[in-house]
C-alpha cells in the first residue's frame, strides 16, 4: 500500500530532483493564500474535513464550507469554518456572495459541470476568483483509475489505503484543459491560468517504481500531467 506519509516522501525527493517543481497541492495553496485578507470572502466548494481552508481561514474575513456529505462536514477540523450541507450544482448562495470561490479535489466528481460552473460564476462577485485543483482525465493513471472503478475500484481502494466511505464516484467532465476552457468562458468566467503538474509518487510503490516515474514524468506532454490547477475570474 501508498501511504500518504510515504508519497510526501517522494514528493520531496523529486522536488530535489528537479530544483522549482512543487507539487500541485502547494501550487493550489499559494494561488488561494495569495488572494486572502480579512476583508474577502471565501466559499470552500466540496470542503469535507478540512483540505486548504482549514489551514488558512484565519487570513480571511468569512469563510463557508459547502459539502453534501453530512458525515464529512461533522468531522470538519476547522471550527472556524461555517459549513452547509448542499450541492454544488445548486448553491443555497445570493448572487455576488464571495470574493474567492476555491475547490480541490472535487470537480472530477460533477455530473453536470456546466451547472456547477454557472452556480460559482453566479455567487462571485465582480472580478472574483475561481480556484481549482482537479486531476487531468488525459493522464495514464486516470485512464487506468476509471477502468478500475468499473470493477468496484477495489484495486485503488488496496493500493492507497482509501477507505469505502471517502471513495466517491467520479465522472471526468471537465477535466482537460481545453474542456475546462470551454466550459469557464460559456460559464462567463475568464481563465486566468491552467497550470498542468505532474507528481511521479503516484506510481511510488518501490523505489525502482520511483526512478521509472520521474524518468517518465520529465518527457510526459503537458496535456497528460495528471493534475490541473487553475484560477479564473469573474467577468
Amino acid at each position: 500500500m501508498l501511504s500518504l506519509e510515504r508519497q510526501e516522501e517522494y514528493r520531496q525527493r523529486y522536488a530535489l530532483l528537479r530544483p522549482g517543481w512543487q507539487p500541485s497541492s502547494h501550487v493550489y495553496q499559494e494561488l488561494v493564500a495569495a488572494h486572502l485578507d480579512p476583508a474577502v470572502r471565501v466559499l470552500d466548494l466540496g470542503c469535507g474535513r478540512g483540505g486548504v481552508m482549514e489551514r488558512l481561514h484565519t487570513r480571511a474575513g468569512l469563510v463557508m464550507g459547502i459539502d453534501p456529505d453530512l458525515v464529512s462536514l461533522q468531522e470538519h477540523r476547522a471550527p472556524g469554518i461555517h459549513r452547509a450541507c448542499g450541492l454544488a450544482e445548486a448553491l443555497p448562495y445570493s448572487d455576488g456572495s464571495f470574493d474567492v470561490v476555491c475547490c480541490s479535489w472535487v470537480l472530477e466528481h460533477v455530473a453536470r459541470p456546466m451547472r456547477v460552473f454557472a452556480e460559482v460564476r453566479r455567487v462571485l462577485a465582480p472580478g472574483g476568483s475561481f480556484i481549482f485543483l482537479t486531476p487531468s482525465s488525459q493522464n495514464p493513471l486516470l485512464v487506468l483509475n476509471r477502468c478500475l472503478q468499473w470493477t468496484g475500484g477495489c484495486l485503488v481502494k488496496r493500493f492507497y489505503g482509501r477507505s469505502e466511505v471517502d471513495t466517491f464516484r467520479s465522472y471526468y467532465r471537465a477535466n482537460t484543459v481545453s474542456r475546462l476552457k470551454r466550459l469557464m468562458r460559456d460559464a462567463g468566467l475568464t481563465v486566468v491560468s491552467l497550470q498542468s503538474i505532474g507528481d511521479p509518487s503516484y506510481l511510488a510503490f518501490s523505489e525502482v517504481l520511483f526512478r521509472v516515474a520521474s524518468l517518465v514524468d520529465r518527457v510526459t506532454p503537458p496535456v497528460m500531467r495528471v493534475h490541473i490547477v487553475g484560477e479564473c475570474v469573474a467577468v
